[in-house]
């Protein structure tokens, strides 16, 4: 018997609320209690049942051993260049500042603004006439004083022929007229030296070129009053063919690069601004004789030929000394090496396609290229990407690498993020 509201008198029994999802408005007390404890039987063998595969399944997942894909390459042994990288700038092997040695008008202007000139090319002439003018003067001065030497020395010669005759001549008279002598031959010297610089001035008023290079800007005009202590060049030369490079490098690379300076003429290469592009290849020149304290540098010199005159004075490179060529090392890409508490390791992997923990030493890093003292040996296989999901033991999938610089290295190009290859003494040696 139930109630209006569908609620039995007496209330519900523990089995009468078996299914705690039900609200209280809808249960309504079944017709058949067997019916509904075999419902709540099958549903809770079901459930059993799913738990039951899903432990299965994970446990299953979790005993195979999942492959690690990683980016593998072989240790080879081949000779390696050994750097030395610095900063520095091009200067002009030769810079001239031309300007007038004598005062007077710019008549004339034989050059081009950028040409290149040869030594003892005419590029400008000042009026001349004013010194032509002073070379007649002195010519004619000279003519005069001459004469008059010429008659001073036919007295003397009279007064002492006299005296040493007749004794008509006194010793005094034949001694002064020596002293004649003497006096006009030095005023003879000096019109000629008189002579001598109206000739020299002359040559100064055509400007000619003391050095072969290319022509700045123009920097004064025709028909301007130019003056010898005239503070503004005319011009300026710099020479180009051959072009030097001033570069700093650590003060403890310095004894090294002396020690092989001694044996022979070392390599320098500039590169451009980005490092990617290889300007020009030249020989060092020298070690500057003192190291700048405040950067613990010393400066060098390298000269360049320029013959394509890919390098401007005043221009920015980067600059790399080839100091030596290691032979027979044995390198790895330097994305292999790893660094941790005990110190820089790599892993090799095993026949098995596991990996292996090995302890290396380093030589050196060039190029993106790790020189091995000691750890590995030529033709084992080390990841160069991929380590931090290793440990020893991983099972690993080799997956294709990434591109390298390797082609880049071939060239002879730098990578941009080779360590140990700063900018100030490159490619040092591991501590």
């Amino acid at each position: 018997m139930t109630t209006a509201s569908g609620v039995p008198k007496g209330g519900w029994d523990e089995q009468d609320l078996a299914f705690p999802h039900w609200s209280a408005n809808q249960i309504k007390r079944p017709s058949h209690p067997a019916k509904v404890l075999a419902a709540v039987i099958l549903l809770l063998s079901l459930s059993l049942l799913s738990c039951g595969g899903d432990s299965k399944s994970a446990s299953a997942r979790a005993n195979v051993a999942q492959a690690v894909p990683v980016a593998v390459a072989k240790a080879e042994s081949r000779d390696l260049p050994y750097y030395l990288t610095g900063l520095g700038s091009v200067n002009a092997y030769f810079t001239v500042s031309v300007k007038s040695r004598v005062d007077g008008e710019l008549m004339q202007v034989n050059f081009k603004e950028g040409q290149h000139v040869n030594k003892g090319d005419l590029l400008a002439v000042i009026d001349p006439r004013p010194y032509e003018v002073m070379l007649e003067q002195a010519q004619a001065a000279l003519f005069k004083d001459q004469a008059s030497l010429r008659d001073a020395q036919l007295n003397y010669q009279r007064f002492k022929d006299l005296l040493q005759n007749s004794g008509a001549m006194s010793q005094q008279q034949v001694d002064t007229q020596a002293a004649l002598v003497d006096q006009l031959e030095g005023t003879v010297r000096n019109d000629q030296a008189t002579i001598d610089n109206a000739k020299l001035q002359l040559v100064y008023c055509h400007i000619t070129s003391p050095v072969s290079g290319r022509v700045g800007l123009r920097l004064v005009d025709p028909g301007n009053i130019v003056h010898a202590t005239d503070t503004n060049p005319m011009l300026v030369i710099t020479q180009l063919q051959p072009i030097a490079v001033l570069f700093t490098l650590p003060e403890d690379n310095l004894p090294s690069v002396a020690q092989h300076m001694a044996r022979g003429t070392l390599k320098v290469e500039a590169y451009s601004r980005d490092e990617q592009t290889k300007l020009a290849e030249g020989t060092l020149l020298t070690i500057d004789n003192q190291i700048d304290q405040t950067t613990g540098t010393g400066r060098l010199k390298a000269v360049f030929d320029n013959k394509d005159n890919a390098l401007w004075p005043n221009q920015f490179v980067n600059v790399r000394l080839l100091l030596e060529v290691r032979k027979n090392s044995t390198t790895i890409p330097a994305a292999a090496i790893q660094r941790g508490p005990q110190g820089t390791y790599v892993f090799v992997v095993n026949q098995d396609s596991t990996v292996d923990i090995k302890p290396v030493t380093i030589s050196f890093t060039q190029d993106n290229v790790s020189s091995i003292a000691s750890g590995i040996s030529p033709n084992e296989t080390v990841v160069i990407d991929g380590q931090d999901k290793l440990q020893a033991g991983s099972k690993i999938e080799v997956r294709p690498a990434a591109p390298s610089n390797r082609a880049q290295q071939a060239s002879g190009n730098p990578g941009s993020d080779s360590q140990g290859s700063g900018k100030q003494g490159g490619g040092s040696p591991a501590q």
